[in-house]
């Protein structure tokens, strides 16, 4: 496409393969609606594209009429590269199409695999993972290949990269975890699908709480839940919403989001955050942060729900801490001490710097010696990323 041409593009249609009606015209294989849905999405005319393609006018005039077809392979491939099209949307079935769909079927087990990773307390390794597929998938991006199903795995990568890099950073670079899971909701609006925007603007919304942005986590989260389409998406939304509306301390959105999780909790199937277990922990986090310290005090005492699901390691940790800091709030020194002791053990192992910080600030005036343990783990892991 030359120079006039690309400087009149609207900028909606770097995204025109994406669409839910570019992903029903290119199911059909039809040479002649493909080319008139490019030059539609594009504004050009058929002289236009005639040039793009290096054919004349009135030969694009027959191909989208349906007078003239194309039965070559070295045409097909032809237009397909010029679209940017994998070649078998056109047809055309060769090792560059096998190296495709082969990179697909790769790149969604390895986003599966990720998660699975970093649910079971191996962000890292996640990262390590996806960072080379994202990398990959934005390349072939950047050459102009923006066909959905390669765009919808891009996102999804994205995502999971900066929900990973949630769990492995330090508080002062977790706004990099944020930027990578927001990179997502472009594409998001873009697929028409209520449940991935949701999921997207979900996993964004609690980088931006964990990167203590919280206004803007409380927007997307609210963004979120306004979008899921039924109670398995709307839960998982919720607990994220009340954690950020505690941190923000506005008690009535965190009353009304525990009050919705609560009533779903018996309607639901659980999940590894949506369970009483993760639950307990942010409705402790969230009375001590909106000054109910004195009801988060008495659910410590009552002790932690049983986990009705596997959870992952990491929150083990992360209610470990919370607990160690209302047992704190009630003076309880030696238990909070003795929560505060195994979650610096496995913060270390875990290679969890926010949750080290966490212990850092709980600890820093009244046990200060578990401060200094916590403080030397953090920077070991700083160290280690450093280098």
């Amino acid at each position: 496409m030359d120079g006039a041409m690309m400087a009149r593009r609207p900028q909606h249609t770097l995204w025109h393969w994406a669409t839910p009606q570019a992903e029903a015209i290119l199911a059909t294989r039809d040479i002649g609606a493909i080319l008139r849905f490019h030059r539609g999405v594009h504004g050009i005319t058929q002289t236009e594209l005639g040039k793009l393609l290096g054919y004349d006018k009135t030969y694009i005039s027959l191909l989208e009429l349906g007078k003239r077809s194309l039965e070559d392979v070295g045409s097909r491939r032809h237009i397909a590269k010029s679209l940017c099209l994998p070649p078998h949307v056109v047809g055309v079935t060769d090792p560059a199409d096998t190296d495709h769909r082969a990179m697909l079927q790769f790149g969604e087990s390895t986003v599966r695999l990720a998660e699975i990773a970093r649910q079971s307390g191996h962000a890292s390794e996640a990262v390590a993972e996806l960072w080379p597929l994202v990398a990959r998938l934005e390349a072939r991006m950047e050459d102009g290949h923006m066909e959905r199903e390669v765009l919808y795995l891009l996102a999804r990568a994205r995502v999971g990269l900066g929900v990973a890099l949630g769990n492995v950073l330090p508080e002062e670079r977790l706004s990099t975890a944020a930027r990578w899971t927001a990179k997502s909701i472009a594409l998001a609006h873009y697929f028409g699908d209520p449940v991935f925007t949701s999921y997207v603007l979900r996993m964004h919304g609690n980088e931006l709480r964990k990167a203590r942005l919280h206004g803007a986590a409380v927007d997307r989260l609210q963004h979120a839940a306004a979008l899921a389409p039924d109670h398995e998406a709307k839960a998982a939304v919720l607990p994220l919403l009340a954690r950020a509306a505690g941190a923000i301390r506005n008690q009535p959105l965190f009353d009304e989001a525990i009050r919705e999780t609560n009533r779903l909790l018996a309607e639901t199937e659980h999940t590894s955050l949506f369970n009483p277990y993760a639950l307990h922990e942010i409705r402790l986090r969230g009375l001590m942060a909106i000054g109910k310290t004195d009801i988060a005090i008495r659910l410590v005492e009552q002790g932690s729900p049983v986990p009705t699901m596997a959870v992952a390691p990491q929150w083990r940790v992360i209610e470990l801490i919370t607990v160690a800091q209302v047992r704190l709030a009630a003076d309880d020194y030696a238990r909070a001490a003795q929560s505060l002791h195994t979650a610096v053990d496995e913060a270390v192992r875990q290679r969890l710097p926010h949750q080290l910080q966490r212990i850092v600030r709980a600890a820093r005036h009244r046990l200060p010696e578990i401060r200094e343990v916590a403080d030397h783990g953090l920077d070991r892991i700083r160290q280690e990323m450093a280098a």
